[in-house]
């Protein structure tokens, strides 16, 4: 069976016969299917039947059916309720707005609200630059998306983007204590978006672009940081680039090879695929090939459209053509940031010895990590089920930090090298190994580390 996640775990309330032997046979038949089971209360007993809570993961939603159906025919077992614990999880949202200050007297009243806060509001307008102490503004992120290229989901419009927002701000808070707002806007349009985000700047210290799809969002990005006094990131672009170079630093820490020696094949060239080339050929990086569904880009192909054609100026040396299984032989780097199941497991032994594999789609790879592992000698994921998960919020609640406590303005590439550095330079040198390249998003010094990488402040 698949690897089962926590991202798929239900809880079934069943009604059994008193025996508690049924307990072990509902256990038995989960496991014997596939699940794994994670908890067992038995709620109530009485005389003439048993009430117990099973919660198991499964692989997917198919077989948290699957998982129903066998249990519900063990012989005593009836199946009530089924809950999935995913969308009890963000019932109501997941995030909330809290008072920092008591409000329990009229005395707290006249100082929070009126009258006192026009004293306030009065002190920032005859010195703007006050805002960022005496209002949110200096700790606070907006969270923006159209909801056309949400996780591997793709268009499906702002309300349906509005979890994975609140999610986004929520990690904000719990890794860089940052109040984070989703910004869900109701337009696809590159003018809307730019003149919506103008708009709400003032109340923010800071614009975090997220699942807008490209070319759209290298437009929108460009222009924001051009006309706002405050840094605009793009986590798809940047995070993502950041966290991939931190971590192809240490793979190939691990098989001895410098970056600027080592053949790189980058699949996908949206708006991930081109950040990470970016950083990486600013990072030293001499032969990187990027491959679309179309095959190589190359800077003599002049049917390229116009971003596709910047990348292939700034790539390919060799002017390599053909499939990925062409451009992948002799590569020792594949990183791939486009649609599951395009890498074929035995394309791999055609590479150079000891490859590198970095299969990132999500949230379904490019390869099998365990299929890949079987040929490369390092291997990463977006997957929090293996090893070495490639995650952008190892790098985007530091980078923000460290923008805010600097009151920083811009974002700049030097930033962005040495936010991945600090990345890769957490794990120590003891602990560094091909299944160990990267730390854990709950290191607790990854987001200190970041935000002073950023900020250039002691940490």
């Amino acid at each position: 069976m698949a690897a089962t996640a926590s991202s798929y775990s239900i809880t079934m309330r069943l009604y059994t016969a008193p025996d508690h032997s049924v307990v072990g046979a509902v256990a038995t038949t989960i496991a014997t299917n596939g699940g794994v089971v994670t908890a067992i209360d038995v709620t109530e007993s009485r005389h003439d039947r048993l009430v117990v809570d099973v919660t198991c993961s499964a692989a997917d939603a198919a077989h948290s059916q699957e998982l129903v159906a066998a249990v519900d025919e063990v012989e005593g077992v009836t199946v009530h309720k089924v809950s999935d614990r995913t969308f009890l999880l963000h019932l109501g949202g997941k995030i909330s707005v809290e008072s920092k200050v008591p409000l329990r007297t009229r005395d707290d009243l006249s100082m929070a609200y009126t009258p006192g806060v026009g004293r306030v509001s009065m002190a920032i307008h005859d010195n703007p630059e006050d805002v960022r102490k005496l209002t949110i503004k200096g700790n606070s992120v907006a969270v923006v998306t159209d909801g056309s290229a949400v996780l591997g989901l793709g268009n499906i419009g702002p309300g349906a983007a509005m979890p994975v927002m609140e999610g986004k701000a929520a990690l904000f808070k719990r890794f860089a204590d940052i109040d984070a707002w989703p910004i869900c806007l109701a337009s696809q349009d590159t003018d809307e978006i730019v003149k919506a985000v103008e708009m709400i700047a003032p109340g923010f210290g800071g614009i975090n672009l997220e699942d807008i799809a490209a070319p759209r969002c290298f437009e929108i990005e460009a222009r924001l940081r051009e006309s706002l006094d405050i840094p605009v990131f793009h986590d798809d672009q940047h995070g993502t680039a950041i966290v991939v170079l931190a971590a192809l630093t240490n793979a190939l820490r691990c098989v001895e090879k410098q970056l600027a020696e080592v053949r790189i094949v980058v699949s996908g060239a949206g708006a991930a695929g081109t950040a990470i080339v970016t950083l990486l050929l600013a990072a030293g990086a001499k032969d990187v090939v990027v491959v679309d569904r179309f095959g190589a880009l190359s800077a003599d192909d002049e049917s390229l459209s116009p971003a596709h054609r910047d990348l292939a100026a700034a790539t390919n040396p060799r002017r390599a053509a053909g499939s990925l299984q062409d451009v992948l032989a002799g590569a020792d780097v594949f990183i791939g940031v486009s649609a599951p199941g395009i890498l074929k497991a035995d394309w791999l032994p055609t590479m150079a010895e000891k490859p590198v594999v970095f299969a990132l789609a999500n949230p379904d790879p490019e390869i099998d990590p365990a299929e890949a592992d079987k040929h490369a000698a390092v291997v990463a994921s977006g997957r929090s089920d293996y090893p070495n998960q490639i995650n952008n919020v190892l790098a985007f609640p530091g980078v923000f930090r460290g923008l805010l406590d600097a009151g920083a303005s811009e974002v700049t590439v030097d930033m962005l090298l040495r936010a991945a550095q600090a990345i890769a330079d957490t794990v120590k040198p003891e602990e560094l190994h091909p299944a160990f390249i990267i730390p854990s998003v709950f290191h607790p010094d990854v987001t200190k580390r970041v935000a002073s990488a950023i900020s250039g402040r002691e940490a």
